[in-house]
């Protein structure tokens, strides 16, 4: 079965869902003429061979280079003017090793060592060295070039692969099939973090539908909707499996909800209702290094009406999030120790161990852990996790998603001039008050200053606490509110 077929799954009756259950479990998920992900090896899947998406393309500056690091290793994207397109590098100079990320590109549109000047074009050959005599051609050795990676740009997201770069095109990228409908319905609200665990616990963790009423109550979940939630698993394989939830969430109100789970970072929920559409829930999590990782997060929906959508459209990408940051937090600080508990007991090896799973609710969470440890999935299975992070560190905002958002990073550049703006109007206000009140005998003009003062200061701190929305979360999350 195409993986086309598999993503575009629709809710199914009784008799479709058992005849779909007869598909058998190592049918490819990819059509016959392209590779599937994971490597050559049936009985393993490799992390190296599979696109990862790596930024979105939105909140990349042309003008330099951005560094990102994937699988442990260091890696510069930059944007080649030259061939109109992104190119994504190891992120290292082979004359001395240098952080290319920490160059510029130059007025030639090429990439340029930030330690002695090397420059090198989009194909990674070096394109100029400045302390070679002239007459010469070191630039021209295999040992002068850098190494480029396969790049793909789909849905507005930034792929590489880090694998054998021959099996780049043959491999599908992971896309949300259903948003290539073109129907022009869809709106969608898209977020990213990078997270202090790993991509596994961020996959397992989204997986699990049941933990929403509870770990999220008072963000997107409430503790009324707490019901038994009957997974069950309609296919799997080596590239994934398909789940489903026939009754659905809000105990059966919204109505069947269908997962699918494509490795190695891959997953969305399938949900359409009267009420709302069709919504769905999108997660790639990116593996960056043990215990970390990137988290894009897509919520595509089609509504019934169009208000809502409208509302969406028109709500700061900025604002949605610094209120998808609080959701993020709910659950931040204890899967980070989680995670730490899972290595103590013996790692996914020992998950059946570790966690005791009584219920079919945690059909998908067994799912993965199965797959992992069927096909040796685990990308950095021979390290251990660093010791833990302070609460501080873990609700950390500024450097896991401000500092790499061009939305966020331009709105508080604005909210900082804004209030220091505001800040000085009300300070000018405070000193003209008496002034005026001595010079012209004028309540009125009095009143006037005092009542610029009192706005004044009160908005430098309402922009204040706006400010501070990012750079760091709140130590209490809402379902702990009194």
């Amino acid at each position: 079965m195409a993986l086309e077929q598999i993503t575009k799954i629709t809710p199914m009756t009784s008799t479709e869902l058992i005849a779909f259950n007869k598909i058998s479990p190592t049918t490819s998920f990819n059509q016959t003429d392209e590779l599937s992900a994971g490597g050559l090896d049936p009985t393993r899947f490799d992390p190296q061979e599979a696109w990862y998406p790596i930024h979105y393309v939105k909140d990349l500056d042309k003008t330099k280079p951005t560094s990102f690091t994937l699988l442990d290793r260091k890696l510069v994207i930059w944007w080649d003017k030259n061939a109109d397109q992104w190119r994504v590098f190891d992120d290292q100079c082979p004359h001395r090793l240098a952080l290319l990320s920490e160059g510029r590109i130059n007025e030639e549109g090429l990439i340029e060592c930030p330690y002695h000047g090397w420059t090198f074009s989009g194909s990674g050959k070096c394109e100029f060295i400045p302390q070679q005599p002239q007459g010469t051609k070191a630039e021209d050795s295999k040992r002068a070039c850098v190494n480029s990676l396969p790049v793909s740009v789909c849905q507005g997201l930034l792929f590489t692969y880090p694998g054998n770069p021959e099996n780049a095109p043959k491999v599908r990228v992971p896309i949300i099939e259903p948003l290539e409908d073109n129907s022009g319905e869809w709106v969608c609200i898209d977020t990213f973090r990078d997270l202090p665990y790993d991509a596994l616990t961020v996959l397992e963790n989204v997986l699990d539908s049941s933990h929403v009423p509870y770990t999220h109550h008072g963000t997107v979940g409430n503790r009324q909707n707490a019901a038994p939630v009957e997974l069950e698993i309609v296919k799997s394989g080596r590239e994934g499996f398909i789940g489903a939830w026939e009754e659905g969430p809000r105990k059966g109100t919204l109505g069947r909800q269908d997962t699918i789970f494509i490795a190695p970072n891959f997953m969305y929920h399938d949900l359409t209702s009267k009420q709302f559409g069709r919504t769905l829930t999108v997660v790639y999590a990116t593996p960056i290094s043990k215990g970390k990782c990137r988290l894009f997060a897509r919520f595509p929906f089609k509504f019934a009406a169009k208000l809502p959508g409208l509302f969406i459209n028109l709500t700061p990408r900025w604002y949605s999030h610094t209120n998808q940051n609080t959701i993020l937090e709910d659950d931040q600080i204890f899967l980070h120790y989680q995670e730490r508990f899972l290595e103590q007991a013996g790692g996914s090896q020992k998950f059946n161990k570790a966690f005791y799973l009584p219920t079919k609710a945690d059909t998908y969470v067994s799912a993965l852990r199965q797959w992992v440890n069927q096909y040796q999935a685990e990308p950095f299975k021979e390290q251990t996790l660093a010791p833990p992070l302070s609460k501080e560190e873990l609700l950390d905002r500024y450097h896991s998603h401000t500092v790499n958002c061009a939305s966020c990073s331009a709105a508080l550049a604005n909210i900082q001039r804004s209030r220091m703006v505001v800040g000085i109007l009300a300070a000018l206000a405070i000193i003209l008050a008496p002034l005026l009140a001595v010079s012209l005998d004028s309540l009125l003009a009095v009143s006037l200053a005092t009542g610029i003062s009192l706005i004044s200061g009160a908005t430098w701190l309402g922009l204040g606490q706006l400010e501070q929305r990012f750079f760091k979360g709140s130590s209490l999350p809402s379902r702990n509110h009194p």
